[in-house]
């Protein structure tokens, strides 16, 4: 199992100050580190309207490099505006996954829009920046990756890497609605797609995980690194109904790869479990990975899918199987 040193609550609601994007829930952590400079994009939610609803944004914080629990200051507004009337991502950009290359950085992100029998739908944009961050613009008002044949319905939650001069893309594709005791909710499962240049996919047309919990367990946020010989997937999965009750929620799994399409499940490895803290007691969910001065960290949500926050924690021994 892999050993974790927590290092504590870095980021929650209640430091907005003012900040109107960011009134309830830090989620989806996602770093980009030169070493010196340390930013972490998330998404946050402004206040909800009459009828409960949020609308989602995507910002960063930047962090101290020496001290990475330190927060040195955060977006005054968002890094991606909301879509036009009836486009993909009119209500919200969440989840977020950050990646630079060459002189860009792309963020890509769910885009999500309101249904009538159906609480949402989602799927999959992109937004670049030639100009180190400061800007960002999308290639177009549509997603880059959306619906198809054999995935009808809530593709989302992206994660980017580039391996071997391809980008590759893991996501959650959603494969039926289910009703029960908390309303409507959807089912889905990690599936992944390959592109010469990040715009352009080709879908792998195949669930990656096996289930743990049940048939209709869900999975998301599927975080791939490559360290000694292997391919390493840190993801969330949890219950399909009942799932903000304690031990029916989100909680994180791994699996490891040598090809990058199948993929072998081993979630007691993980080891990032909840702790005593009342922020992480219940979930620790949507972990991110990411390589900082020679040791590997894990940003991740707190309780209630990050209505506690976004926490830290050091990886203490090596990044193996």
């Amino acid at each position: 199992m892999l050993a974790w040193k927590k290092l504590g609550r870095v980021l929650h609601p209640h430091q907005s100050d003012g900040i109107w994007w960011m009134n309830d829930f830090i989620q989806s952590p996602s770093v980009i580190s030169s070493g010196e400079h340390v930013r972490m994009y998330f998404c946050s939610r402004n206040k909800p309207d009459e009828q409960g609803r949020y609308c989602s944004y995507i910002g960063y914080a930047d962090l101290d490099p020496h001290d990475l629990t330190k927060v040195l200051s955060v977006s005054k507004q968002p890094q991606i505006a909301l879509g036009e009337t009836g486009t993909f991502d009119e209500f919200g950009t969440y989840p977020v996954s950050a990646i630079r290359h060459q002189d860009e950085i792309r963020l890509y992100y769910g885009g999500i829009t309101r249904c009538a029998t159906v609480p949402f739908n989602a799927a999959i944009g992109c937004a670049i920046s030639s100009d180190g961050g400061h800007t960002f613009a999308k290639p177009g008002p549509g997603p880059i990756i959306s619906y198809s044949p054999d995935e009808p319905f809530v593709v989302g939650s992206p994660k980017v890497k580039r391996f071997n001069n391809k980008w590759f893309i893991w996501y959650a594709s959603g494969r039926a609605w289910r009703k029960g005791t908390d309303g409507i909710q959807p089912v889905y499962k990690i599936r992944g797609a390959v592109s010469d240049d990040g715009i352009n996919w080709t879908k792998l047309g195949r669930n990656l995980l096996a289930e743990s919990l049940e048939e209709d367990e869900c999975q998301a946020s599927g975080d791939v690194n490559f360290a000694n010989g292997i391919y390493h997937m840190f993801f969330s999965y949890r219950y399909n109904f009942g799932f903000k009750t304690p031990g029916r929620g989100y909680r994180t799994g791994y699996a490891w790869s040598d090809d990058l399409v199948n993929w072998h499940r081993q979630d007691d490895h993980a080891g990032l479990l909840p702790s005593d803290e009342p922020w992480e007691n219940e979930s620790v969910s949507y972990p991110h990975l990411f390589h900082h001065r020679d040791q590997w960290y894990a940003f991740y949500q707190c309780n209630g899918m990050g209505r506690e926050g976004i926490a830290l924690a050091l990886l203490e021994n090596p990044l193996t199987r």
